[in-house]
């Protein structure tokens, strides 16, 4: 039997989804506070808005949260299709720079947050208003959205210009305790994420770049700051070259970044820079679709993050034409990328990694290479790496010359042991988090006399000249960052005769 016959003799019966049920379900998609609020910003970069308002409530038994625009407002016909779950079809081709996705991000941000959504929005200074009650609905059991007659008792609707759109979120289950509706502990913590998260998304719209109109978003009168994951403005970070892969007759562009090492910036840029999670895990591809962040610290299963690929980080910029084939989400905050560009970004990473590996261990190259006093030896066995305390060192092999048989064989089983016992584990989360703080043990002033006198000695009784002695010292630790006081101490046990 063929389709046609088949739907010939076939019966349709309506089913439509019960409100209460389905309304219910659509709270758990999985936002968070923070991409609930960029999903609802999304709609009012589309709109055109330059300023946008975050207004928080906090000090009552009824917090709420506003998001007031300045955009081109709606139509009450416009508002009730906004209002209405999935108002526009995914396939459906938008405007470039549209940031919309599948017409629910404005229902289903606020319904994930809040039991009451309120929309109050006036164009050509005509106003507009709708509300969705979830208890309303859970007692009807239909989709009933309600026009309010007046607009004066809701917060912040005197604020609203000639244009513009203000969102209200009121009945705030998620994110304060319902039996404690005095304590919004959590509800401030959570808008202070949000702060930061916003300033990362938007970042992009909160500085200008050109061809994009600039933003100015604020909590509660504090204006955000942007905040750029690529320090792309520091002298030291190195600019990849640009890199367009086209993909059906749209361009995705990649262009890798490698942050400055931690001795060119200061401690608080450092810090800044690494984020909350640090630099291990916001290392990798940064995903824009029309230039909002959708995705970050990620390699999409290419490579390991690992800490000498730590101050990579990637810009991908991709249409909102190729949503599909990233499968990009209802909330926007993952993606994948399609096979043909997921093949090119795995070479780009060949690339980019070793660049960040160059500018982060350059450094203790140098060092080590330059050194001609090393206390302990690199050895490298196939591909196991490990440490070893140099015995060739002349304070060490003059002390071991003075031993007895008995005394060199325990003093070796002495080094063997701190050898094998190094914390290497501490001192990889310690780097990884704090570089700037991990030091060496200081040395006090008799400890430091004493190590340089030995030293001196020591090279001295293998026959090197001073001039030769100075330049060994001077090129290892603790006299190379000491050096001043390491001269004058030297002077002394030359004008001293010191044997």
């Amino acid at each position: 039997m063929s389709a046609t016959e088949w739907q010939s003799v076939s019966r349709q019966k309506r089913l439509e989804p019960r409100a209460s049920v389905l309304i219910e379900s659509l709270r758990d998609i999985g936002y968070s506070l923070q991409t609930a609020i960029s999903d609802v910003i999304d709609n009012s970069i589309t709109a055109g808005a330059a300023n946008v308002e975050l207004l928080a409530n906090t000090d009552n038994n009824n917090p709420a949260i506003g998001i007031l625009d300045d955009g081109c407002g709606m139509l009450e016909s416009d508002l009730l299709e906004a209002m209405r779950p999935g108002s526009q079809s995914p396939l459906e081709k938008r405007p470039d720079h549209d940031l919309g996705r599948f017409g629910l991000g404005l229902k289903t941000a606020s319904f994930s947050q809040c039991r009451c959504l309120t929309v109050v929005t006036r164009r050509c200074n005509k106003t507009s208003c709708a509300v969705w009650d979830l208890d309303v609905v859970a007692k009807t059991d239909e989709w009933y959205v309600e026009i309010p007659d007046a607009t004066f008792n809701i917060p912040w609707s005197d604020r609203l210009g000639g244009n513009g759109t203000l969102i209200v979120w009121q009945k705030l289950d998620r994110l304060i305790d319902p039996n404690d509706n005095a304590d919004t502990r959590n509800l401030v913590r959570q808008l202070d994420e949000a702060v930061s998260h916003l300033e990362l998304v938007f970042h992009r719209f909160l500085a200008g770049e050109p061809g994009l109109k600039r933003i100015s978003i604020s909590l509660n009168g504090r204006d955000l700051i942007p905040f750029d994951p690529f320090h792309s403005r520091h002298a030291a970070t190195i600019y990849g070259p640009m890199e367009v892969i086209k993909l059906r007759s749209q361009k995705v562009q990649v262009q890798p970044f490698t942050l400055p090492h931690h001795n060119k910036v200061t401690l608080q840029e450092w810090d800044r820079y690494a984020g909350a999670a640090g630099y291990i895990k916001n290392q990798g591809f940064y995903l824009y679709r029309e230039k909002r962040l959708i995705l970050h610290g990620t390699w999409f299963n290419l490579a390991r993050q690992s800490e000498l690929t730590k101050l990579a980080r990637v810009r991908i910029d991709v249409p909102n034409g190729m949503d599909a084939h990233w499968k990009i989400d209802v909330k926007k905050s993952s993606a994948q990328p399609p096979a043909p560009v997921r093949d090119r970004l795995k070479k780009i990473i060949e690339t980019i990694g070793a660049t960040s590996k160059r500018v982060y261990s350059s450094r203790g190259k140098k060092l080590t290479s330059d050194n001609q006093l090393p206390v302990w030896a690199r050895k490298q066995n196939k591909n196991r790496i490990f440490y070893d305390l140099n015995l060739d060192h002349p304070v060490i092999a003059r002390f071991m010359n003075t031993l007895d048989e008995e005394q060199e064989c325990e003093f070796e089983r002495i080094l063997a042991l701190i050898e094998s016992t190094i914390p290497i584990d501490t001192l990889f989360a310690d780097i990884s988090s704090h570089p700037a703080n991990v030091k060496t043990r200081d040395l006090d002033c008799k400890e430091f006399s004493h190590l340089v006198r030995k030293t001196f000695c020591a090279l001295k009784s293998g026959d090197v000249c001073n001039d030769e002695i100075r330049l060994m010292m001077s090129s290892a630790e603790p006299f190379r960052s000491n050096w001043e006081a390491t001269e004058e101490l030297i002077r002394e046990i030359e004008g001293g005769n010191e044997t």
